[in-house]
């Protein structure tokens, strides 16, 4: 007899002034139909500003634990939260890059310039070796993103028979002797990155028939059956979307999944000027994404407005799927999000170097709830930049290293890999400014492989707290535990001389009255849940 659980959750409005009176979310254990993957966790290191150089990969002087010149208290952050993927060398940067400058005796490689992020040169000490060392400290999957912008189809060719094939070949010889006996196996593959713009300002059309040709030179070998990912669209870019499957979405293209790429922005409402970093980096007037630290309620307001548009785009470019491929067999990879600010005053404007605060922990949240919510379709996801870039989730300086707030977010979520996704409907109360309203509360819910239930929950509404009055229908528990993530004020954020203002806490919100389990959602925070 399939066994049933809903779980319903009331939100009374008590002593807080909603719209509603009353807000009902149902949790609905007995539709568990898709599973979480936990490669919707994953995490996006393009060479850009401080991100592989000065980040992963340090000098060899710097007093901090090390692998060759990876450094290693980064890798165990990164483990804790269990990163599941790593996309690599980009971002702009792949369809620039050469893989075979990138390997051999690091004195012999040659330099480049990086023209897409500050012109800055680049002496190719870290490439496939490194990046694949990496990988395997960190215990993640690799997914490499193949030069198609101005790359060969014959140089992607051979980059994955340099990895992954372990017969007699030129390519497994040249590996051998650069070090590496066995191949890597790695699966995941990009077909170049944003070929729309950066990766070589195509038309839909014209990169459909690029990645046929690329497409069918990138060969499996034993124990490497490549799952491809397409470059798809930006935003709400829906003929992009449509071209590509219609062309390649019928199944014989060898398609996995189709790239997708959306950035919050704060509103962009006034000029700042020419950039503010190194001399020689000085950049013409652009408009302002905002400043990471210092913005109004307004600003944060719009900036969630922004952020919510993500479920919208996953809705519309699933929909477009759905017409060439409605077993979705086909992933929607969210290659690159997160929200983009302003650079740091005083620092290189191409080195895209933010801080991060709150605000960023509840974006990073309700996408994570959105992409749980959309597992059906979204299978793969990576925040944009591991370290020291966009949305970090750690920032270094010399030898210190800072968790951000986004981290927190991704330790607390870990519950999720690999889970099943419980469907969730609720009407959310509303979190008004002015004339304008948007949603406060954000769900998903899983249960793991033990049955325990894992429920995640964002509050934006930055001054009123949500009360839960909780039916657990048809299952029997008998504990509650929580963690939170909050602080003061939206703005807050960690520093090298504060590194802890926002931080995980234990959550003592929610208990077991009878029945019912009732909870108490603090302003600007997520909560998770766990329910034994």
């Amino acid at each position: 007899m399939k066994k049933t659980f809903i779980l319903l959750i009331v939100l009374a409005a008590g002593t807080i002034c909603f719209s509603q009176s009353s807000v009902s979310l149902l949790v609905d254990g007995a539709n568990a139909e898709y599973t979480i993957s936990r490669h919707i966790y994953g995490h996006f290191s393009e060479h850009l500003g401080r991100c592989i150089y000065d980040g992963y990969w340090v000098d060899e002087s710097m007093p901090v634990p090390k692998k060759d010149r990876i450094r290693l208290d980064v890798v165990e952050a990164l483990k804790k939260i269990q990163i599941p993927n790593l996309r690599w060398p980009g971002g702009c940067f792949a369809d620039e890059y050469h893989w075979e400058d990138g390997i051999g005796p690091r004195d012999e490689r040659p330099t480049m310039i990086n023209t897409n992020w500050g012109n800055v040169t680049e002496d190719n000490s870290f490439g496939t070796h490194e990046f694949l060392e990496l990988c395997e400290l960190l215990n993640t999957e690799p997914f490499i993103v193949g030069n198609v912008g101005s790359g060969t189809v014959e140089e992607m060719s051979k980059w994955v028979e340099y990895i992954n094939y372990d017969g007699i070949s030129p390519m497994t010889n040249l590996r051998k002797q650069n070090g590496r006996e066995k191949p890597w196996g790695v699966t995941f593959w990009g077909v170049g990155n944003e070929n729309w713009g950066c990766g070589g300002d195509m038309t839909p059309e014209y990169y459909a028939t690029q990645y046929r040709r690329y497409s069918s030179f990138a060969k499996n070998y034993p124990g490497a059956t490549l799952q491809k990912i397409a470059c798809g669209p930006s935003g709400g870019d829906y003929n992009w979307m449509d071209v590509i499957m219609q062309s390649l979405g019928t199944g014989r293209r060898g398609v996995w999944g189709i790239d997708f790429h959306y950035y919050t922005r704060p509103p962009r409402n006034r000029m700042r000027p020419p950039g503010s970093g190194q001399a020689g980096q000085q950049q013409a007037q652009v408009p302002s994404q905002g400043s990471a630290t210092s913005f109004t309620e307004e600003t944060y307001f719009a900036t969630m407005r922004n952020a919510f548009r993500m479920e919208e785009y996953i809705k519309m470019h699933d929909s477009i799927m759905t017409k060439y491929d409605p077993g979705k067999r086909i992933a929607l990879v969210v290659g690159e999000w997160g929200i983009w600010t302003d650079p740091e005053p005083g620092t290189n404007p191409r080195f895209l170097f933010q801080q991060n605060s709150l605000r960023d922990a509840l974006i990073a949240g309700v996408h994570l709830n959105t992409f749980n919510n959309h597992c059906d379709r979204v299978k793969m996801a990576q925040l944009a930049q591991t370290i020291n870039v966009l949305q970090a989730v750690i920032l270094t300086e010399g030898t210190k290293i800072l968790l951000t707030p986004t981290y927190h977010v991704f330790d607390l979520f870990k519950v999720h890999h690999d889970a099943k996704m419980l469907p969730v409907k609720f009407t959310s109360p509303d979190y008004v400014l002015g004339d304008d309203r948007l949603p406060a509360l954000n769900v998903s819910a899983s249960q793991d492989s033990l049955g325990v239930v894992h429920i995640t929950l964002v509050n934006i509404d930055p001054d009123n707290t949500i009360t839960l009055s909780t039916t657990l229908n048809q299952i029997n528990w008998s504990e509650v535990t929580g963690e939170v993530l909050t602080s003061s004020k939206i703005t807050d954020i960690n520093t090298f001389d504060k590194p802890e203002t926002v931080k995980i806490s234990p959550f003592k919100g929610a208990k077991k009255t009878g029945d019912l389990l009732n909870v108490v959602v603090p302003s600007k925070s997520v909560v998770l849940l766990t329910i034994k």
